[in-house]
């Protein structure tokens, strides 16, 4: 199916190119996915400018592990969440939360997933992991990574300067585990964008729901449990716009809007679903009276 002429454009630029885009007249809706401080940017200008906008911005994604999780099913979700993409997707899992006993069964098993992962050309059979998006990416992940060990986390697993056999040039970081990571540090509010996970230990599943509550983003939020009770808890009271019950990407069916909340999403309408339609929809509302007359003239 070809799309008629003028349906598909793209533009290239920079910031002066943006600005164009936000304050031109004819342009009536405004979507956009990436970091934070640039949704915020946009949201604010475009908005101001009378336009519909939708912004998807930064997240940093919890996962809480009680003590009567399935540890198996548990390390290979949450390995494939943190690690898949090399930790380049917006609702890859980059806190790990142990609830009370969990810590060292959980420390273990994800330790042992992490440091056998196969990284290398993703084309290549078997790898499992392949390289970050380019140079910058890679330097800035491994600042970061860094950055947690200045601030006193225990780099458990080490990722950073891997040389992978045959592509001894390419951009790669291998999956990363930081231990005992301080909830107030800037490592556990930051959204690293690569395979790191970060490990926080509290005793109680309250304790754990107000350390995501607390937090600036609120695009996921997952618990691994066998507990009903403790799914029911979780599900109400934490505070992130895509909720997962035994799930390490609580990435929703095309048909459900794409929730996020707090400093993840700028706007009223969310991508995907209805949602989607009605953003890009507007709506007419038609109100007539006719006399017998004019009604019989009509048909």
């Amino acid at each position: 199916m070809n799309l008629p002429a003028g349906v598909l454009n793209l533009v290239n630029g920079g910031k002066a190119v943006v600005d164009a885009i936000l304050d031109h007249p004819q342009i009536r809706a405004v979507s956009f996915v990436g970091s934070t401080p640039v949704a915020r940017y946009i949201y604010s200008r475009a908005s101001a400018k009378g336009k519909r906008v939708q912004c998807q911005g930064g997240a940093k994604n919890p996962v809480i592990i009680l003590p009567d999780a399935d540890l198996d099913m548990t390390t290979r979700i949450t390995a494939d969440s943190a690690f898949g993409c090399a930790g380049q997707r917006c609702l890859a899992a980059s806190l790990a939360i142990t609830v009370g006993d969990a810590q060292a069964s959980y420390t273990e098993a994800i330790a042992q997933a992490a440091s056998t992962r196969v990284v290398g050309n993703g084309l290549d059979a078997g790898v499992q992991m392949g390289a970050v998006i380019n140079a910058a990416s890679k330097a800035r992940i491994e600042q970061l990574i860094q950055l947690g060990a200045d601030e006193g986390a225990t780099v458990l697993v080490e990722g950073r300067s891997p040389r992978i056999s045959g592509y001894e040039q390419g951009y790669f970081v291998r999956p990363t585990i930081l231990q005992n990571v301080d909830p107030n540090s800037e490592i556990a509010k930051t959204e690293i964008f690569g395979p790191v996970l970060s490990l926080i230990q509290v005793e109680t599943l309250e304790e754990a729901i107000a350390l995501i509550n607390n937090g600036q983003y609120g695009n996921m939020a997952c618990l691994f449990t066998s507990s009903g009770a403790a799914a029911r808890k979780f599900r109400y009271e934490a505070e992130a716009g895509n909720i997962g019950i035994n799930i390490g990407v609580a990435a929703p069916m095309a048909f459900f809007p794409f929730s996020g909340w707090k400093d993840s999403f700028f706007g009223d309408l969310h991508g995907q679903g209805s949602h989607a339609v009605e953003f890009f929809t507007q709506t007419k509302v038609v109100v007539e009276r006719w006399s017998q007359k004019d009604w019989s003239r009509k048909f």
